[in-house]
């Protein structure tokens, strides 16, 4: 039988508590209030070294004595500014490729006025990249540069590297929409011709304003997006890490850009609706943007957790291009999580940056008809040689006879008779039994197994060993509840 006794402390207990902790959330709300409202971004140095309408092209100061011959020109999206590539010094896409020793711009769109409406897709790729990949390859001196494109930036660099194949060394995709056959995901949904005419806005409003963008991105999760997130800032208000990483990307979601109304027009009608683009029948101003001479080596990044491009929205496309060195690196995290987590920047960027130099120097990487064993030998085995790989990369190359499908999540991507063949079968016995249950812990559900998974958490000895404030940031659980899980794990 219950004591009522018992119960009635353990209840005042918990009263005082909570008002011990309203009282301290309201001691700190000011400050974190200021830092909301004065958070620095994109803070890594630059200087605009070309302008065309509202257009400026970036180069960044190198970071290294010694850089590679090939310089890498990012092309972002046309709704966000593009400062998500470099939304705090620990986490920029920008500073991990200066740190390799690459020589970096980036274009930054700008906001389009009424009188852009107009601007199409071929405005976008055959001017305004056209002239910004020119102005790159006369500053470095060479022939064709490296383009690295994100999102919608990525679908543009696609089309780009079809017309224009001389000028593009290397093609790297990240989250990039190509293919919308069905399995494109919410945002395939959402601009189905059956249910949605996207000249009903444009006739309204000429160019597509970023609140209404930014609401249809909402809604695919009304819950985490206008509920949780702000649930979760509350029950972390204390941690002064936690309310940065809130702050920066609060602002980056606010600063929403409008979209000229023509080009919205002809990617939703032409690329998601009529999925023009995959099925090779895409022209831009007349020309065909023929994926068949796409030739150059081209990798793929995808997010296994995207819902706004899922991998199956990106992966398709390696097999209807001519190259024959192509690769897809898909890790556990989404869309956003690629460029801002920490976990991505420890992880799977030290790959790309691999990817790129191998590429970048001066040297030619065999690939497709067996002559590349040695490269792809030393890719596998630096995949598997690491103390604390798990689930969270999946690594699919070009060759026919090394393709791997997709784990679900908590399972091994790597093939276990991969492993045997190049560490023995040790390894192999141990990357199976790799994972713990991690729903055995005391409050951890599957739901927050799940967090923790994304978040590089699969063993208990992985949770005994995480830092609080940064598994805090990185899954938005409260601090509180990490401390406690981490004791349970430390126990065991």
């Amino acid at each position: 039988m219950n004591n009522p006794f018992a119960t009635a402390l353990n209840m005042q207990r918990q009263a005082w508590e909570a008002t011990a902790d309203l009282a301290e959330k309201t001691r700190v709300a000011p400050e974190r209030t200021e830092t909301v409202e004065n958070i620095d971004v994109g803070q890594t140095p630059s200087e605009v070294v070309y302008e065309e309408n509202k257009l400026e092209l970036l180069h960044y100061e190198p970071m290294t004595e010694e850089q590679h011959d090939i310089p890498i020109l990012i092309v972002y999206a046309l709704i966000n500014k593009p400062y998500i590539l470099d939304l705090q010094p620990d986490r920029s896409v920008v500073q991990t490729l200066l740190e390799a020793g690459f020589d970096v711009y980036l274009i930054d769109w700008g906001e389009p006025s009424k009188l852009d409406r107009s601007l199409s897709i071929d405005d976008y790729v055959n001017r305004y990249i056209d002239n910004c990949v020119d102005v790159v390859r006369e500053r470095s001196g060479r022939d064709s540069i490296n383009i690295l494109g994100y999102c919608m930036g990525g679908t543009k660099s696609a089309m780009y590297a079809a017309l224009h194949p001389e000028k593009v060394e290397n093609l790297a995709l990240m989250a990039a929409g190509l293919c919308f056959d069905g399995s494109g995901g919410v945002l395939e949904l959402w601009g189905g011709d059956e249910y949605y005419d996207p000249e009903a806005v444009t006739d309204a409003y000429d160019n597509v304003p970023a609140g209404f963008l930014d609401v249809g991105f909402a809604l695919m999760d009304p819950v985490a997006n206008n509920v949780t997130k702000y649930v979760r800032f509350y029950d972390n208000m204390e941690d002064e890490d936690f309310v940065e990483n809130f702050a920066r990307m609060e602002r980056w979601l606010d600063e929403g850009i409008d979209m000229a109304g023509v080009a919205y027009e002809e990617f939703i009608n032409d690329i998601y609706q009529e999925n023009a683009l995959y099925e090779n029948e895409f022209h831009l101003n007349g020309e065909h943007v023929d994926l068949t001479d796409i030739d150059m080596p081209v990798l793929q990044i995808v997010a296994e957790y995207d819902h706004l491009i899922p991998p199956e929205a990106s992966k398709p496309f390696n097999d209807v291009i001519s190259s024959e060195d192509t690769e897809i690196l898909e890790f556990a995290t989404g869309h956003i999580g690629m460029s801002v987590s920490s976990r991505s920047h420890e992880e799977l960027w030290p790959e790309v940056c691999e990817w790129f130099e191998d590429r970048s120097n001066g040297t030619d990487v065999e690939t497709g008809d067996g002559t590349d064993a040695d490269t792809d030998l030393d890719a596998e085995t630096s995949d598997l040689h690491g103390e604390d790989r798990s689930d969270e990369e999946i690594v699919e190359r070009g060759d026919d006879d090394v393709q791997e499908e997709p784990a679900e999540p908590g399972e091994m991507s790597v093939d276990e008779d991969v492993v045997e063949e190049v560490a023995g079968e040790d390894a192999a016995s141990e990357i199976e039994s790799a994972e713990d249950d991690l729903t055995e812990l005391t409050g951890v559900g599957q739901a927050y197994a799940e967090d923790l998974t994304a978040a590089g958490i699969d063993t208990f000895d992985q949770l005994a060993e995480a830092d609080v404030a940064d598994l805090a940031a990185e899954t938005g659980i409260a601090p509180s509840r990490l401390e406690d899980w981490i004791e349970q794990a430390r126990e065991r």
